[in-house]
């Protein structure tokens, strides 16, 4: 599932050709996603025009002229692909349909957003845009891991008594937003810590080490267009290339990347997930 990267490069993407642009003409091209979509939704976005597009988490937010917000949310497989605009100085012409795109948006200029998502895990929402920190998929969301609220303080006080694995800690959506099971396992590599180690272990100092090496990571992969392992790919339709720094993610049997440290990369499973790891150097 995309992580906070990939969705962040995809909305940088898109930006170029939908911010301050109207929506032209949508076609839903069937009743549901993961969920129903929403009641009326091509003539609820046909005429609106796109005054900003933003991240929360993993779900992309359009804020419209007409007091809505449109919420989008990849999945498993997820793609909002733009055609028929200038990116990167290279002209994306609409390609044929293909089986799999749920829904178009062509936007004033020329562009098209196209949908696509094969195995359907995706999601698309409209709400008041007044009322959008209320929405179920984002009322319980704790801070961005770039924003100002994750801060050692925080993360030493949501993580402090917690039996759970620290991994499983960093993976809650709830204590903070947006991270997936690569960047977790990339960032506690780098930190030096054991993500079988119990969250209300960690010492102050090591989780204030911590913070910064998450948001290095998340920096790095968003500069890198994300990681592309199967299905993500960019807005222009490109793989992202994070992943051919992956100090552990995937990298089962190989030697460790730490100086001097001469282990290997370990896979076991938490909570049904793949967790890569060094059991040398990571405490």
């Amino acid at each position: 599932m995309p992580e906070l990267p990939e969705v962040e490069t995809v909305r940088a993407g898109l930006s170029p050709v939908m911010e301050g642009r109207q929506i032209e003409r949508v076609q839903v091209n069937r009743a549901d996603l993961r969920f129903p979509l929403p009641e009326r939704m091509a003539e609820r976005l046909q005429g609106a025009r796109v005054l900003g597009l933003r991240r929360r988490s993993k779900y992309l937010l359009a804020d419209l002229s007409t007091g809505e917000t449109l919420l989008i949310h990849l999945g498993m497989s997820g793609r909002l692909l733009v055609s028929g605009a200038a990116l990167d100085q290279f002209h994306h012409a609409h390609p044929a349909a293909q089986k799999h795109d749920h829904v178009i948006f062509d936007i004033e200029g020329g562009a098209r957003v196209t949908f696509n998502d094969a195995r359907r895990f995706g999601a698309m929402d409209l709400m008041a845009t007044a009322d959008w920190p209320a929405h179920p998929l984002l009322k319980d969301l704790g801070p961005e891991p770039l924003g100002n609220g994750f801060h050692p303080d925080y993360l030493a006080d949501r993580l402090g008594g917690r039996s759970m694995p620290v991994k499983a800690a960093l993976l809650d959506q709830r204590i903070v937003a947006g991270l997936g099971n690569i960047y977790v396992a990339e960032a506690l590599h780098r930190a030096g810590i054991d993500p079988r180690r119990a969250a209300g272990d960690l010492a102050p100092d090591r989780i204030a080490a911590l913070v910064p090496v998450i948001r290095d990571v998340l920096s790095e992969a968003i500069s890198a267009g994300g990681s592309s392992l199967k299905d993500y790919r960019r807005a222009d339709g490109e793989l992202g290339y994070f992943q051919h720094s992956f100090r552990v993610y995937g990298r089962e049997g190989e030697p460790c990347p730490s100086p001097g440290c001469g282990g290997r990369i370990t896979r076991i499973v938490q909570s049904g997930r793949s967790t890569f790891f060094c059991p040398i150097c990571q405490r």
